[in-house]
């Protein structure tokens, strides 16, 4: 292929590229961080399924502002924010309740399904760290 076919393959690619418009960034977070969090058997109006957008935060969560703040807060670059409790770590005995959680959407363009209850004391310290979007039930 010649220089100048390159050339014009590359420029009708931009000039196409050129006439998309593009998103504003709000509305690329927005779908980038969305999540659906449902809870079950936490008692007190706590369970229910709530729907969370941050960057800005939007959503039916009970507090938005929390949710996210607490999230970004637990994002590092390279580290899963939902990782679950490594296998063959020395937990406490502890039992903290019947309260799960499960957490499906993206955030920071990554795909999110986890799950969450309080049936150890390692398990317990992962739900903890992500209140409010999980909610407090004391520890």
């Amino acid at each position: 292929m010649s220089h100048f076919a390159v050339r014009g393959a590359l420029g009708a690619v931009a000039a196409v590229l050129g006439s998309v418009p593009a998103l504003p960034a709000s509305a690329a977070a927005v779908q980038d961080d969305h999540l659906t969090v449902t809870v079950r058997h936490a008692g007190d109006g706590r369970d229910g399924t709530y729907e969370l957008s941050c960057h800005p935060g939007a959503g039916s969560h009970p507090d938005v502002s929390g949710a996210c703040q607490s999230l970004d807060r637990n994002t590092r670059w390279g580290r899963d924010t939902f990782a679950p409790v490594a296998p063959g770590t020395a937990c406490t005995m502890l039992y903290g309740g019947p309260a799960t959680a499960h957490v499906t959407g993206t955030w920071a363009g990554r795909p999110v399904d986890a799950t969450y209850d309080r049936s150890n004391g390692c398990e317990i310290g992962r739900w903890n760290r992500m209140v409010p979007l999980l909610p407090d039930l004391g520890s």
